[in-house]
């Protein structure tokens, strides 16, 4: 098997020979070249044709931003993971990156005293995500053997949506932003999410989705009360629950134990959201490693709701979505730029064949 192929953009001679060194080291990686700024980047992809480019977010020519950008105009497809600095602003800018494309990110450690420092964080959260990202393959365990052929006996979806629930990891910030982009304050019902995201990032991407989609997007907070045409995202380190009656749901937060390693986790929601909408329930889920989400979509398909996700050729990990497909629990497999017409149709469906039911002179 060929290796993959890897471009290392950073303006730091130390961060590139150091991220050169250890994804090398990997049987299955290549460094092929390494830029210091922009320019040379954009010269080096079109001579050296990389399977992955790893980003710095502060280049001395032009924002990582901007690079991204113009590699996106002739490199749709192309892995592309921000490798950033830490505070703030550079926070900031890792979430614009996602949300322009880039596949995913790890921050550079606050901490470190050296290049020996920063060793671990290459080779046990760098180079996994290269390889993930590069392959399109689950990088958690990936043994289907005791999935379900079939989801089993589920009651029948039919009843009017009320929530959508959306679980999202590698890729999802981009893929969110195309979706909520095509929704927007008038979508009938409210909108949960659970991005896979550390701490402040979640608030973040949140502020940066509410200013670039055509809906008020925010972190949860604790005792939220859901209502149309908004979309809540789960806090960093949080799971997110809901409580209440149907027609007046409070949001919850708690920091029980992760689960599939995740914290907050898509299966958590999910089973929360099922256990209060019921088959009024659509579950969305989109890019991401390992198999967060499947737990959850069982619940949903248990209680009569419907269960969407990601097709495999416009994510950038074919992990989470792949899992529920397996499962045979999917009820649609739709590739991203069709995602928002797919939610608008079955909530516009279920409320039109509702109507069309309705005794006359009765109102729902």
């Amino acid at each position: 098997m060929r290796r993959t192929r890897v471009l290392v953009v950073d303006n730091s001679v130390v961060t590139r020979r150091l991220l050169s060194d250890v994804i090398s080291a990997d049987d299955e990686l290549d460094v092929i070249g390494g830029a210091a700024t922009g320019r040379i980047a954009l010269t080096k992809l079109k001579l050296l044709a990389p399977d992955v480019i790893t980003l710095d977010t502060e280049l001395p020519d032009m924002s990582g931003l901007d690079l991204l950008r113009a590699i996106r105009e002739t490199h749709p497809a192309l892995p592309i993971i921000v490798f950033g600095g830490v505070g703030s602003l550079a926070s900031r800018s890792t979430i614009a990156a996602l949300i322009a494309g880039a596949s995913d990110f790890v921050d550079k450690p606050t901490n470190a005293q050296g290049p020996t420092d920063m060793l671990p964080l290459v080779r046990e959260r760098v180079v996994p995500k290269i390889k993930a990202c590069r392959t399109g393959a689950p990088a958690m365990d990936d043994d289907d053997s005791w999935l379900p052929a079939s989801p089993g006996a589920t009651k029948p979806a039919g009843s009017v949506i009320s929530l959508v629930a959306i679980g999202a990891s590698t890729g999802g910030p981009s893929a969110l932003a195309q979706i909520l982009a095509h929704l927007g304050p008038q979508f009938p019902v409210p909108i949960v999410i659970v991005q896979h995201m550390p701490p402040a990032f979640t608030r973040m991407l949140a502020e940066r989705l509410s200013a670039e989609c055509n809906m008020k997007v925010v972190e949860a907070q604790a005792g939220d009360v859901l209502h149309p045409g908004q979309a809540w995202i789960a806090p960093g380190d949080q799971h997110m629950v809901l409580g209440g009656e149907r027609s007046r749901v409070r949001l919850g937060l708690h920091q029980g134990p992760p689960e599939n390693s995740c914290r907050p986790s898509v299966d958590v929601l999910f089973r929360s959201a099922a256990k209060v909408h019921g088959e009024s329930l659509l579950g969305v889920v989109l890019t991401g490693m390992g198999r967060d989400g499947l737990r959850g979509c069982e619940y949903v398909r248990a209680v009569g709701g419907s269960v969407v996700v990601q097709d495999e050729p416009s994510s950038v990990v074919w992990g989470m979505p792949r899992f529920i497909v397996q499962a045979g629990l999917a009820h649609a497999i739709v590739p991203l730029t069709e995602m928002a017409g797919e939610i608008w149709r079955r909530v516009s469906h279920r409320r039109r064949l509702a109507t069309s039911l309705q005794p006359e002179g009765q109102s729902w």
